[in-house]
């Protein structure tokens, strides 16, 4: 394989992994919201695990997509906070997404589930 095949497989898998993990954060975001419309940004991106910055970009993005809305509100002191609400068509995203994510875990646990087995008959022979 030369150089420039590499190069462009390589490019390829990145960019199924980005749609993956894209999917996968988009998912968590929308499971956290529905459990907790309250939430801050802040709080969002400490359970994403990520920066306020990249769970900004992701918020927004699922607001752009009409999956998510917010509505202002006042909270104590009167400072103002969001509502975040999964839209209908938001609620479906999330199911479309948890199959996807399941069809890719349950692969993964056969393919490991494979291996175990191959390996466990390596052992004993």
């Amino acid at each position: 394989m030369n150089a420039s095949r590499a190069i462009v497989g390589f490019a390829r898998n990145q960019i199924n992994f980005t749609i993956v993990d894209t999917d996968n954060n988009h998912l968590r975001l929308l499971r956290i919201i529905e459990a907790n419309p309250e939430i801050t940004q802040r709080m969002l991106a400490s359970e994403l695990g990520a920066s306020l910055g990249k769970t900004h970009y992701l918020l927004r993005a699922l607001l752009g997509k009409g999956l998510v809305k917010a509505e202002a509100f006042r909270r104590h002191g009167n400072k103002l906070a969001y509502l975040y609400l999964l839209t209908p068509r938001g609620v479906s995203e999330k199911l479309r997404l948890t199959r996807e994510y399941l069809a890719m875990k349950e692969a993964e646990y056969e393919a490991i589930r494979s291996e175990i087995e191959q390996l466990r008959k390596e052992f004993t022979a």
